[in-house]
């Protein structure tokens, strides 16, 4: 399916790119035309949002993040509203949804996307304004449609959310996927997730924190079944495991409040890729970041990250 759209004004001697080079997957020779840009807003139980974009526009996913911060932020980096064409669900917690109607109803153009079946639960299981349907596109899980020259796949994670995915989004030859609210890594999410250059994923908790903290039982079972959360050892091994040259950046997000640190997160996934001589940078584009293998960050909770520039 094809969103219409326009395009961002014209930059200063930057050639316009046709539609026909972006859709074969070479917007053009000129760098500056084929960035991807990435900001987290926010990452964890209190609130989840980003924004992926080109300069056709973007997409947020998800939208657990107060409005007036996202369109804050999004206009100190120089997105316009206009140029947002709408909201990526990955599944119906409040976290993820609470303010997707706020979004979409001071911004009239944007556009809700995600399967019926997300879309029923999130009427059925939060006090959210039935008016949400009137913008609401379906999407089908592995069934790629087209947004701002983006090709965006869903495909299907194991949570115990209604009917949740993560999204792998293609520019350029590129794949920005995120994979965030999983309890384990299925086949065809280990699909896509390979394939990535910019990588979202889950490091949601410390094992031991988790076991010896303040949680009831039945909770801590929760969040260790294959319907639950990630913990950072199992992020850790599985980016191990299918760690190439071709990724560049991992994010971890959905880091628990309770049951995990950056500290703990970072160390963990950081050791099992020097295991395999990864060199790991940080991801703030300093001397020694430009010589290492791939930029490693965790997601801050509350915060917005710093504008993330991928470029060729």
């Amino acid at each position: 399916m094809e969103i219409p759209f326009e395009e961002f004004a014209a930059e200063a001697n930057v050639a316009p790119i046709t539609k026909l080079a972006a859709r074969r997957g070479a917007p053009a020779d000129n760098p500056a035309t084929r960035v991807i840009n990435y900001i987290s807003f926010g990452s964890g139980s209190s609130g989840n949002c980003s924004y992926v974009g080109t300069r056709y526009g973007g997409i947020l996913i998800d939208a657990g993040v107060k409005a007036d911060d996202v369109m804050l932020q999004l206009k100190a980096n120089g997105v316009r509203m206009e140029n947002v064409k709408g909201i990526l669900l990955t599944h119906d917690h409040g976290d993820h949804i609470k303010y997707a109607y706020t979004l979409l109803r001071a911004n009239k153009h944007m556009r809700l996307f995600c399967t019926l079946r997300v879309l029923n639960g999130l009427l059925r299981r939060h006090g959210v304004s039935k008016r949400i349907k009137d913008y609401h596109v379906p999407i089908f899980k592995e069934t790629p449609f087209r947004i701002a020259e983006m090709e965006i796949t869903a495909f299907d994670v194991p949570h115990d959310g209604t009917d949740n995915m993560g999204f792998s989004i293609s520019y350029d030859n590129r794949n920005f996927v995120i994979a965030t609210d999983l309890g384990a890594v299925t086949e065809r999410a280990r699909y896509y997730m390979s394939r990535a250059n910019y990588l979202v994923i889950e490091a949601n908790y410390d094992l031991q924190m988790l076991l010896f903290g303040p949680y009831p039982e039945y909770l801590k079972s929760r969040i260790r079944t294959d319907h639950g959360h990630l913990d950072n050892t199992d992020t850790a091994a599985f980016l191990k495991e299918i760690y190439t040259e071709n990724l560049k950046y991992v994010f971890l997000c959905h880091l628990s409040k309770d049951n995990n640190t950056p500290a703990k997160a970072l160390k963990a996934v950081r050791t099992a890729l020097e295991e395999r001589g990864v060199r790991i940078g940080d991801g703030e584009e300093t001397i020694l970041d430009r010589e290492s293998d791939l930029q490693l960050v965790a997601l801050p909770r509350f915060e917005p990250t710093r504008w993330y520039v991928f470029r060729p």
